[in-house]
């Protein structure tokens, strides 16, 4: 399924309040606020069975703060912050396990400084070092 991503709901208007979209089957897809046809505040994008893919914060229509991603099984996947829709700050990825996959620092959308990359028992498997572009 498509997420609309229009800032107009099927009147022509500007998107306000609440919405949720729906997948075929009825089930919901998405769920947020808009505010002049801008989504705002905490959203949920669901996957078909139920279970949350991803939540996280939007202002003025952008990506910001903290979002959490998850496997098909609901367990966390990603978990990073983002700046006007941007990656920054500490970004972590997880093995369906549980066991941390790689984790590092972003600005402005690249990796930067150390990131360490894992194997699925934990083992530190990899170390790079990214350089500001």
């Amino acid at each position: 399924m498509k997420i609309d991503n229009s800032k107009y709901d099927e009147t022509g208007q500007l998107k306000n309040g609440w919405f949720k979209q729906y997948f075929k089957d009825g089930s919901v897809a998405c769920e947020g606020g808009y505010s002049n046809g801008e989504r705002t505040g905490e959203w949920k994008f669901y996957l078909v069975n139920g279970l949350v893919k991803a939540f996280g914060n939007f202002e003025n229509g952008k990506m910001t703060g903290e979002w959490n991603w998850f496997w098909a099984s609901g367990k966390l996947w990603q978990t990073g912050s983002f700046t006007e829709e941007r990656k920054s700050g500490l970004w972590k990825r997880y093995y369906e396990n549980g066991i941390l996959w790689d984790e590092g620092e972003c600005r402005d959308n690249n990796k930067i400084g150390i990131w360490k990359t894992y194997d699925q028992e934990g083992n530190l498997v990899k170390t790079q070092t990214f350089k500001i572009k």
